[in-house]
């Protein structure tokens, strides 16, 4: 049985009987989106809800692992550290690109409302989670999968949810469409998220500017490629750390590394 210390789908498992293999969905008290990637990603052959090594295992496809991951990279780690050691892991996150929030009411019973968020996401959210296991990356055997996805958030005003919500609770989570699909076997194929334009060496700010994105989000990006290798500090402008592509992968990506001298 899985701990009880949070959704159960992204909780570290506890032991089970070698019984629990079963082949089906939903065993494990998954919420909906767990499921509805686990059927959007399962093959005729796989098996599900596998034991192996004192976890319960997703989905096995042959010699490979899978694990459905929805948020919350940290529950997950010690279980691929675990793995890691003597199995090939696939791990799958689901990168919300758009969704519909449906109120419900108290119960759960009726629809109150349903429309459509003005929330968009993009493929470079993946680092959220990923700034809390960039180093296994580096790991033979270690392969990620990032879907993009269109999904129901099912709501409730019950007071239960957090400042932020204004006490909405967050209910459940539903698969409506996988628009697209992004697998990533190296470090070098983070390096795709570096605009060739980038001057050499780089800092945060250049990245924010040419991705035009937030600049948390960039130092998240720099911070999982200097984990993985790819990315090498080589010095300082004022406050801000300058980057180069790591030698080795700036010529198989087709990246000049000459440095600049720093300010």
């Amino acid at each position: 049985m899985k701990r009880q210390t949070g959704l159960a789908e992204e909780e570290t498992e506890a032991k089970m009987p070698a019984k629990a293999e079963r082949n089906g969905i939903n065993l494990q008290n998954e919420r909906s989106l767990h499921a509805g990637l686990k059927q959007w990603y399962a093959q005729p052959q796989d098996r599900l809800e596998v034991p192996v090594d004192g976890f319960v295992i997703d989905l096995v496809r042959g010699t490979q692992l899978v694990e459905i991951q929805t948020r919350n990279f940290t529950a997950i780690r010690p279980k691929l550290q675990a793995l890691l050691k003597d199995h090939r892991v696939h791990l799958l996150h689901p990168i919300t690109y758009e969704k519909w929030v449906v109120q419900v009411d108290g119960k759960g019973t009726s629809v109150l409302s349903r429309r459509k968020s003005t929330y968009r996401g993009a493929l470079t959210d993946l680092f959220e989670e990923l700034v809390r296991l960039p180093e296994l990356v580096k790991q033979a055997g270690f392969t990620l999968e990032f879907p993009l996805i269109r999904e129901e958030e099912v709501r409730c005003r019950d007071g239960k949810g957090s400042k932020h919500r204004k006490k909405v609770s967050i209910k459940d989570r539903k698969l409506l469409e996988v628009i697209s699909t992004h697998r990533f076997t190296t470090t070098r194929d983070f390096l795709q998220f570096l605009p060739p334009h980038l001057p050499q060496p780089f800092a945060n700010r250049d990245l924010a500017a040419a991705l035009l994105l937030p600049l948390h989000r960039c130092r998240q990006i720099t911070y999982c490629l200097r984990k993985m290798d790819a990315l090498t500090v080589v010095g300082k402008n004022r406050n801000e750390l300058l980057f180069q592509i790591t030698p080795e992968d700036a010529e198989e990506n087709g990246t000049s590394a000459a440095v600049s001298p720093a300010d």
